[in-house]
């Protein structure tokens, strides 16, 4: 070995350059016959600490990698050479998800999964960082049966968990949950769980989703299979529709969370970062490792909605702010005077770190919100710092899906509903403020003025008159809030549909007077004598006479109906109904006007073309209403 890094060490700086002009030429070829005649190269770094074969896993190499894997094995320490950023071939073969080279690298070296890089993330981190879930399962199954903490955590005391959340990875994530139950209940060094990231992710749940009409009939057209969990020996196992998984998962989980503080957490728990006390190793609980065979059928069992199941997986871990984690047989020692004792605790450093239920609340992830609480119904009266309850918060962020979900549910209204912050402003109070941050998902800005009016309209109806605080600690009242934050909006708003009305009052009138003096144009001309028109018995007159009616009454209809928005006072009580009103009926009949005067062009133009061109005029008719049509949809 010493011979080799000698060897290594003296290579010539010409050497070097033509064994990296191959590798980035993609000259693999002459990359083994290198490695042939100087077995060394394996040792030489020639880009950013990367070895040829760091550099062949990144160019997706899997033949040349397992080429050059073989004239290296006999060499010690050979594959577990770092870069600059302390990878070995192995992480970053995890990190692009390649099972092939994952085995080639690490088949008979399991040591090689558990080796860390500058971040303290073995393999299995990158794995689950990047989704690559067969990676993953194939590294689990080479890398033994007893795994530690420092195994599993990097140096932000993060789990393999916490990484596939964060990566947006859910199925990944809720395989791994099912593997490791533990892993479910570990907060990192800030203090985060898992159900904490996942309460981050609103467009992982569809509440937190905004839809489009297609988007919303493709949801609901996609089916979602039941899920079985195989359960040692049980033969009914792949019978277990989802909720009796449920049910199962949840007795699994031995956790108990109550609020407290972080450094009380520290002193008395013996968490660090490091990861290296008793309570963080991490055993296979299922048989051990197995084979890769083994857990990639495993994980391939589920077909199920992952970001529910995670969800449902996560669901009592973590939903306090700052909690103490009592895991495994350290659960069974909590008995009620402890529960008790610690309820009761005055919670001075609660605020730092927002709770899942919270962060659920302002993000409007119902789904997250409606299972805690079915799980931990005392959580509706959790607050932060500011005394703001989840009620509170759904409201000040807009979400009206959770707070009509917390309506319908079999809760003390004056408690929940009546609460006030630290500012005494009540839920009235909130709605009546304005943040440009939180827009409504409608354009223009006097649509958002009126889903404004809507919201504070809503909230107050739906209590009781005069359930709410009056005046906050300011002695303000939700009506002046409202007033003095919306100012600006209304002000906004008024320009904005002056100047739309004024926009479409002037096509409206162009439309008006064409549609006039078509209507006045009699194709064909008329009969001597009676005055009649020589082409009233066909059909196509017929669409012509009553498509330029059409467009001279809408038209009209449309001119006045912009002129009365133009006219109007623009107060805050307008934008509630009257000028949204005003607006659909103008914008209406203008259409209207538009797509009757197209018709009547293609009416009256009908004529003009001889007998042989009447067919080929069709598509040109439909060619020549299709912005109308793509109006109209939009």
């Amino acid at each position: 070995m010493d011979e080799n890094i000698s060897n290594a060490a003296i290579m010539s700086e010409l050497d070097r350059a033509h064994l990296f002009d191959k590798a980035m030429e993609g000259d693999w070829e002459a990359v083994v016959t290198i490695f042939e005649e100087q077995p060394w190269a394996g040792r030489v770094k020639i880009s950013k600490g990367d070895t040829a074969l760091h550099i062949a896993v990144l160019d997706r190499q899997e033949s040349i990698v397992r080429k050059l894997v073989q004239m290296v094995a006999n060499q010690q320490n050979v594959l577990d050479l770092k870069n600059e950023q302390g990878d070995t071939p192995l992480h970053l073969a995890a990190a692009i998800g390649n099972v092939s080279m994952c085995l080639h690298i690490a088949a008979g070296r399991p040591y090689l999964v558990g080796v860390c890089n500058e971040e303290r993330e073995t393999p299995l981190f990158l794995a689950a960082r990047h989704g690559k879930i067969d990676a993953f399962f194939c590294l689990l199954s080479l890398s033994g049966r007893a795994q530690d903490y420092a195994m599993l955590r990097n140096k932000n005391g993060e789990t393999i968990l916490h990484c596939a959340i964060t990566g947006g990875h859910f199925k990944l994530a809720y395989l791994i949950s099912q593997r490791y139950e533990v892993l479910v209940n570990i907060i990192d060094d800030r203090g985060v769980s898992p159900l904490h990231l996942l309460a981050n992710k609103p467009t992982a749940f569809r509440s937190g989703t905004h839809l489009g009409l297609v988007d919303k009939i493709i949801y609901h057209c996609i089916l979602v299979p039941e899920v079985y969990r195989p359960l040692g020996d049980d033969k009914d196992s792949k019978n277990q529709t989802s909720t009796n998984l449920f049910g199962t998962l949840w007795s699994k989980i031995n956790i108990f969370t109550v609020p407290y503080c972080i450094h009380e957490i520290e002193q008395k728990h013996g968490h660090n970062s490091n990861g290296n006390d008793k309570e963080t190793q991490l055993p296979d609980e299922r048989n051990g490792g197995g084979n890769f065979q083994q857990n990639q059928g495993w994980q391939k069992s589920y077909k199920e909605d992952p970001n529910w199941s995670l969800l449902l997986r996560l669901g009592k871990a973590g939903l306090c702010a700052e909690p103490i984690i009592v895991a495994g047989q350290a659960a069974k020692k909590l008995d009620d005077e402890l529960l008790l004792e610690t309820m009761n605790k005055k919670t001075e450093g609660m605020g730092r770190l927002e709770t899942p239920i919270r962060i659920a609340a302002k993000n409007g992830i119902k789904e997250m919100v409606e299972r805690i609480l079915h799980l931990y119904p005392v959580a509706i009266h959790d607050i932060d710092s500011n005394k703001k309850n989840i009620v509170l918060l759904a409201v000040e962020n807009r979400h009206p899906h959770v707070y009509e979900f917390l309506l319908k549910r079999n809760i003390l209204k004056d408690s929940v509903f009546g609460a006030v912050d630290n500012n005494g402003n009540s839920a009235l109070h909130l709605a009546a403020m304005f943040a440009d941050h939180r827009p409504w998902l409608t354009p223009g800005v006097a649509l958002q003025m009126q889903w404004e009016v809507k919201w504070y309209e809503y909230v107050k109806k739906s209590m009781p008159p005069n359930f709410f605080c009056f005046h906050n600690n300011k002695n303000e009242s939700a009506k002046q809030i409202f007033t003095r934050e919306h100012k600006g909006l209304v002000q906004n708003g008024g320009q904005w549909l002056n100047s739309t009305a004024t926009s479409c009052s002037v096509v409206a009138t162009l439309i008006a007077t064409v549609a006039f003096a078509t209507s006045t144009a009699v194709p064909g001309g008329t009969k001597e004598g009676s005055g009649r028109p020589n082409l009233e018995k066909q059909p196509a007159f017929h669409v012509f006479a009553i498509s330029s009616l059409i467009a001279l009454c809408f038209s009209v209809t449309s001119s006045v109906t912009f002129l009365a928005i133009i006219t109007s006072r623009y107060q805050e009580q307008d934008f509630g109904k009257e000028l949204p009103k005003k607006l659909l009926a103008g914008l209406t009949s203008l259409f209207i006007s538009i797509a009757a005067i197209l018709v009547s062009f293609c009416a009256g133009h009908f004529y003009v073309l001889k007998d042989e061109l009447k067919i080929a005029a069709f598509p040109v008719y439909a060619v020549a209403c299709l912005p109308a049509t793509l109006f109209a949809v939009a």
